[in-house]
């Protein structure tokens, strides 16, 4: 199955707004001589388990076709398997999803034609992979593109009321969510940093965009082995509406109230009595002190 390529497909992803494009990608697939296989999606997480099913069959070629949330799931079942090195997985995106946040960092479109020129090619590149280690019930969590804690996770949980209305739902959603959401004290040690603070958030990224294509660290490079950390103090909403544009251009990384580091681990405790949501890659994470560290060169992704 070396040279087969096992195509995950979740058929709700975008609303269900591309799912009468799937017979077209299927076709175009057997047109152009592509070996395959495919499944679909059916639950909640199926990703994960269809992952592991591939590679136990000998697949070493995956395409996710869906969003950023069943990239999560094919990129966390490609981790937590122990039959081979998880940088002999290529995986190949073809998005349907709302957001479609890590395509952006490499330029990966919606474009049918040309992502079959890209998988034809397969040229990869080698990413890294962070790992979260959650305090409380000892579980194991990875993410490709952005993981946070505070605000972004309190968004999280409006995001879904939203997303028919398409990439603005983020916007929306973090418009409603300010207004129920309350700053954390945190103590956040990086390598032997220590930082106490009221905060908004704290991201940890590896790729450039989240949320709907805002940039909310500093010149994030997915293959240096380091983590790109972005703090962000308690701000009001008259600082948030003043610095909308400033969220999508990258600038926001400048303002007073923000700091960034880079970093290869870092680790996070409440000290708060609020419990604040933790998300990944845009799935919300139960609340937790946690660690992440990460894991260079983990697998390969096929790009431009």
């Amino acid at each position: 199955m070396n040279n087969h390529w096992f195509v995950i497909i979740n058929p709700t992803s975008g609303n269900r707004k591309y799912k009468k494009l799937i017979p077209k990608l299927l076709a175009s697939l057997e047109s152009n001589q592509i070996l395959f296989y495919h499944e679909f999606t059916t639950y909640q997480k199926h990703e994960f388990e269809l992952v592991k099913k591939a590679i136990s069959n000998g697949y070493r070629k995956i395409i996710s076709v869906g969003g950023d949330g069943t990239l999560h799931g094919i990129v966390n079942g490609i981790m937590s398997q122990t039959l081979v090195n998880s940088n002999e997985i290529k995986v190949a995106v073809f998005p349907t999803g709302t957001g479609n946040d890590w395509v952006n960092t490499y330029g990966i479109t919606k474009n049918l034609i040309q992502n079959i020129k890209i998988l034809k090619q397969e040229k990869t590149i080698l990413q890294d992979i962070g790992k979260i280690n959650l305090e409380n019930d000892k579980s194991t969590i990875y993410f490709n593109n952005l993981a946070g804690i505070g605000f972004d996770g309190h968004v999280v949980k409006y995001i879904n009321k939203y997303k028919k209305l398409g990439s603005i739902s983020y916007l929306i959603g973090a418009f409603v969510g300010f207004f129920t959401y309350k700053p954390i004290d945190l103590n956040i040690m990086l390598n032997q940093t220590e930082i106490n603070t009221k905060s908004l958030m704290v991201l940890i990224g590896l790729c450039n965009y989240s949320g709907g294509g805002m940039q909310l660290t500093k010149k994030p490079n997915s293959t240096d082995g380091l983590l790109d950390i972005t703090i962000v103090e308690h701000i009001n909403i008259l600082t948030l509406l003043v610095n909308i544009i400033k969220l999508y251009n990258g600038e926001i990384i400048n303002h007073k109230k923000v700091t960034t580091y880079k970093t290869n681990k870092i680790t996070v405790k409440i000290t708060d009595n609020n419990t604040p949501y933790i998300q990944a890659d845009g799935e919300l994470i139960k609340s937790s002190n946690f660690k992440i560290q990460l894991i260079p060169k983990a697998i390969q992704f096929v790009i431009p």
